[in-house]
């Protein structure tokens, strides 16, 4: 049975805008963050379900943030003040994060460590959904991108959003199964050494989103 040409040619634009989002989610997500880091960080200590468990939230996230892009969201972030608490509350979020894990570092270093401190999958998801959701001004981001999307290919929006989230998810489960593979080679020395490395890189992310609200406001 042919389908009537009107429904082929919705049907190809709904394969190709599946297909770009995926390859806008997949690229993104491939940008060393804050939450890259900590799945690294969250792999070496617990394992890959926790490492997937991180990487299911930042693709939630990013889908949803992709979304109200798509929906014009963005300008409300074009109000001063709006975007100055929302940038300073993401900071707080990233700054808690990242004293956390580099306190974790030293109780390692310090024998101090308890069952208790590793992340179980749902604790490390409820992380990562408000570690990527602390920086709201992404949206702005995925609208310039969606914007551009849909005057150069005339993409759909929907099918857009479900690539990005795909794409994203794909990376960071390819991410947290490399970093299992090496998971047992590395030994305390090196979980306390990406301990360090996430909670600083976490505070410099915090750093750097408080002053760009304070002074984009």
């Amino acid at each position: 049975m042919r389908l009537p040409g009107g429904r082929r040619v919705r049907q190809r634009v709904c394969v190709r805008s599946l297909a770009l989002g995926f390859g806008f989610g997949f690229v993104v997500a491939m940008q060393l963050g804050p939450m890259s880091l900590f799945l690294i960080r969250s792999t070496l200590r617990s394992g890959a379900v926790t490492g997937l468990s991180i990487g299911a939230g930042v693709a939630v996230v990013d889908g949803l943030y992709a979304a109200l892009g798509s929906a014009g969201a963005a300008s409300l972030l074009t109000i001063g003040p709006l975007r100055m608490v929302l940038g300073v509350v993401g900071a707080v979020v990233l700054a808690a994060l990242g004293l956390r894990t580099l306190a974790d570092a030293f109780r390692v270093r310090g024998g101090m460590e308890i069952a208790a401190d590793l992340a179980t999958p749902r604790r490390a998801l409820l992380t990562s959904l408000a570690g990527t959701a602390s920086n709201p001004l992404t949206i702005v981001s995925w609208a310039a991108i969606f914007a551009a999307a849909s005057v150069g290919t005339q993409a759909q929006p929907v099918p857009l959003v479900i690539g990005v989230a795909a794409g994203s998810l794909t990376w960071m489960s390819a991410l947290t199964l490399g970093v299992a593979l090496v998971r047992r080679a590395a030994g305390p020395r090196a979980i306390r050494v990406a301990d360090v490395m996430t909670g600083a890189g976490m505070l410099g992310f915090a750093g750097f989103l408080g002053y760009r609200s304070a002074h984009s406001s």
